[in-house]
């Protein structure tokens, strides 16, 4: 295996049950560190602050755009999605339901063996991840993602069990998400409330016409 990137740990030959037990262990302990278990290969980060800071920025901006436009989103964070019967397991940096938020609502108790796998995720990093986190989002049938590494941000339909680049989102069938990038680099220039407040105000002319 090539030398993981600056960040990340790679270890190989790693048993499902080693994964969620160490999993499990960092959860108690309050650990903000992502896994991504990939048929017996587990990748291990403690994210860097530009990486939480980017991240963040692109849920508020989801969250607001859930607020002014009126559209119900059911918003998961990092929680951790993991498929045994697929040997993969892994945290989004952000990750939503949006087109299943009614099926979903305010539940915290949600189970992969009847419940849907959320609508987006969004892949937000200072460089580019050695981890297979898309193969493994399209092998778990993720509909959408959305994906900056500090220069572009690409939007990615799942098509024939791939990731596909495309224009405009599923989710939010009205946005060009490459359009969101413009925003995100107003930081670190200039503060969150001056990037969300260009941001709100972009928003206002995506609204209907009264």
């Amino acid at each position: 295996m090539a030398d993981p990137e600056p960040g990340w740990l790679a270890l190989e030959g790693i048993t499902w049950e080693t994964y969620e037990k160490l999993r499990n262990d960092l959860d108690d302990a309050g650990a903000h560190v992502q896994i991504v278990y990939d048929d017996g290969t587990m990748w291990i980060m403690a994210p860097l602050l530009i990486h939480v800071r980017r991240k963040t920025l692109v849920g508020r901006m989801i969250g607001l755009m859930s607020f002014l436009l009126d559209i119900p989103i059911a918003s998961c964070g990092s929680a951790t999605w993991k498929r045994k019967e697929l040997r993969k397991g892994l945290e989004a940096d952000e990750c939503y339901y949006v087109q299943h938020a009614s099926q979903i609502g305010g539940r915290v108790d949600l189970d992969l063996k009847r419940d849907p796998l959320p609508d987006l995720v969004i892949e937000v990093g200072a460089t580019r991840s050695p981890a297979p986190k898309f193969s493994a989002y399209a092998a778990m049938g993720v509909a959408e993602g959305w994906h900056f590494h500090g220069k572009k941000l690409r939007c990615l339909h799942l098509r024939k069990g791939k990731y596909q680049p495309a224009a405009m989102s599923l989710a939010f069938p009205f946005l060009r998400p490459a359009e969101l990038q413009r925003f995100i680099e107003l930081l670190p220039a200039q503060d969150e409330l001056a990037v969300m407040r260009a941001f709100g105000e972009w928003l206002q002319t995506l609204r209907p016409k009264k």
